[in-house]
């Protein structure tokens, strides 16, 4: 009942940012608001929800709660900063014409589901009974945090260096390829992916092995569905010859020594 009942306030949430993006034309409010969606929902349950062990309330509601609200505050920021529609939102109204509103309708929806479906891991793990977690349960959630530690300031390093070179005027139709981004064309892509294996890994205490899902499905996510089969074209148009002198040279995703 609870897991509805969160899917209602993220559908409520997603028609609120639907409606603003109707009067601005900007659609690109539905990734601040995904974000927004999955970490209220893991700061609630983590709160109410009372069948797991303190401990791994308190690992879930922290960490993972302050992963997604530091997305959230990012994605926010970058949006705000934003002086157009984000082009794949602009490709999508574009193609909808006349239908746009009913189909962003649908797309911002569609979003409420995706948040729920990203918020599962946590909410097994949430509701696994105390008295399941063995004592082995200590060690994984260890490494478990040393991920989440890790990914988070990665992802965190990756975004500021990307965000202060974008502010710069004179970096105008060039490419990053400075500090983390020197190592991968999407580090910020590596290190989300990254944070996905905390889950599993403390899964393992309970038999929650079905999480392993979570670090392909994201994988399939940013490599061929929403993440750099959007970016990569987009970068070679409107930097040509300079971003594929950066791709020859570049690692896509893991972070790699880059080729001479």
């Amino acid at each position: 009942m609870m897991l509805w009942n969160l899917f209602l306030l993220n559908v409520l949430i997603m028609l609120c940012c639907w409606v603003v993006a109707i009067f601005n034309k900007r659609a690109g409010i539905v990734d601040v608001a995904w974000s927004f969606c999955i970490g209220l929902n893991v700061l609630l349950s983590a709160v109410l929800i009372e069948t797991a062990p303190d401990w791994l309330r308190v690992f879930i509601g922290v960490l993972s709660g302050f992963w997604f609200l530091r997305l959230f505050w990012h994605l926010l920021r970058r949006y705000q900063s934003e002086q157009q529609e984000d082009r794949r939102y602009a490709n999508m109204r574009r193609a909808m014409g006349k239908f746009q509103h009913l189909g962003f309708l649908a797309f911002f929806i569609f979003q409420a589901g995706l948040a729920i479906l990203f918020f599962l891991p946590m909410w097994l793990l949430l509701n696994t009974p105390a008295e399941q977690w063995g004592s082995e349960s200590m060690i994984l959630l260890v490494v478990s945090a040393l991920i989440m530690v890790i990914a988070l300031m990665g992802e965190t390093l990756a975004d500021q260096q990307l965000y202060k070179f974008k502010l710069n005027p004179e970096n105008h139709g060039k490419t990053m390829d400075q500090g983390l981004w020197r190592y991968s064309r999407h580090p910020n892509y590596f290190f989300e992916w990254l944070h996905w294996f905390a889950y599993p890994i403390l899964g393992l205490a309970v038999g929650l092995y079905g999480l392993w899902i979570y670090p392909v499905l994201m994988w399939l996510f940013l490599y061929y569905i929403t993440g750099i089969p959007f970016n990569e074209p987009q970068a070679l148009k409107n930097r040509g010859q300079n971003y594929r002198d950066y791709q020859q040279r570049t690692s896509m995703f893991i972070l790699w020594k880059p080729k001479k």
